[in-house]
């Protein structure tokens, strides 16, 4: 059976550890490709990591390139290209910057991949995403975005600290944007099946929920010189595994919602039926008032964050 083609764009902390947990899960064989200024560097880093396979016991193969002729006819893409947040700097910082690397990115991807899922994770991701959208012209369905898959592990990980229990035994879902925004969905979180709200305080939980949103932040204002990487790359080989597998997996991820939710167009994060062509279906949960409330909030902020992008992309 022929092995799935995964080109991971941007061979930065997040691209070499996703290229990392992708080989290692033997997911498929592995392209990990940077800009030309970059030199050989992509190609030390694959060459590394193909050099552990022997040790670990994985038999996945790793090419470094800066030749997008390398990745041609890829099943699924990972854009994690574009510059990383500093101390001090939100996600809106990134736009302008990261927009016109995403759009230089997708214009490549749409001649060497035409029939790929891409997966992107670059930040901010919501407007990231709907950007590599436009750019690709692929199916919605084929365009998604990494980010509540991350919001959820960081939700889940606080959890299982705050009530020292397993992290296997917390159920969570997370929707809306990614970042200051998104929306908690306490009626699907639960620990053993019990609600959280049965095992957490209300003032408690809403410390958590407030710590998730700035789980980002957080670790960036601990590294000082860098962002997180580790669980931003295993959340995106957890989507890969979903589409290479056909795992369908309900998670959450930032997708297309028209008439879903009453969005109008967006990418925002909600649940949805991972598989092979990407997303499957959009799940529609019923939503408390004060969901709903939370979540069109989320929704507005998409809307102006790519509003401001698009209005620095005609500037320009």
């Amino acid at each position: 059976m022929r092995r799935a083609k995964i080109t991971i764009i941007g061979a930065g902390n997040v691209g070499a550890t996703c290229a990392h947990w992708c080989a290692a899960g033997e997911l498929g064989d592995v392209v990990l490709l940077d800009v030309p200024q970059t030199e050989n560097m992509p190609k030390g880093k694959a060459l590394d990591l193909m050099q552990a396979s022997p040790i670990m016991g994985f038999d996945s193969r790793l090419v470094g390139s800066t030749d997008y002729a390398d990745t041609a006819n890829s099943d699924v893409v990972v854009i994690t290209a574009g510059i990383a947040r500093k101390p001090g700097m939100s996600r809106d910082d990134l736009l302008s910057t990261n927009a016109k690397i995403v759009s230089s990115v997708a214009l490549q991807v749409k001649a060497t991949s035409p029939n790929a899922v891409v997966i992107v994770v670059s930040n901010p991701l919501d407007a990231m995403v709907q950007r590599a959208f436009q750019v690709l012209g692929f199916p919605s369905n084929r365009v998604i975005g990494q980010a509540g898959v991350l919001d959820t592990a960081r939700f889940r990980a606080f959890l299982a600290m705050e009530l020292n229990v397993s992290v296997e035994d917390i159920s969570a879902m997370l929707m809306g944007g990614h970042g200051d925004t998104m929306v908690p969905i306490a009626s699907c979180t639960s620990v053993g099946g019990i609600p959280v709200t049965q095992l957490i305080k209300p003032e408690r939980l809403a410390e958590i929920v407030q710590r998730t949103r700035d789980g980002g932040a957080e670790i960036v204002s601990l590294l000082k010189t860098g962002s997180a990487y580790y669980a931003p790359a295993a959340a995106t080989a957890q989507m890969v595994e979903a589409v290479v597998r056909d795992k369908k997996r309900l998670l959450p991820v930032a997708a297309l919602c028209n008439a879903e939710y009453g969005v109008g167009g967006y990418y925002v994060g909600v649940p949805v039926i991972l598989g092979s062509n990407g997303v499957e279906k959009i799940v529609e949960l019923s939503l408390t008032d004060s969901e709903k409330a939370a979540f069109q909030k989320s929704v507005d902020a998409v809307k102006s964050l790519v509003a401001t992008m698009e209005q620095l992309l005609a500037a320009a």
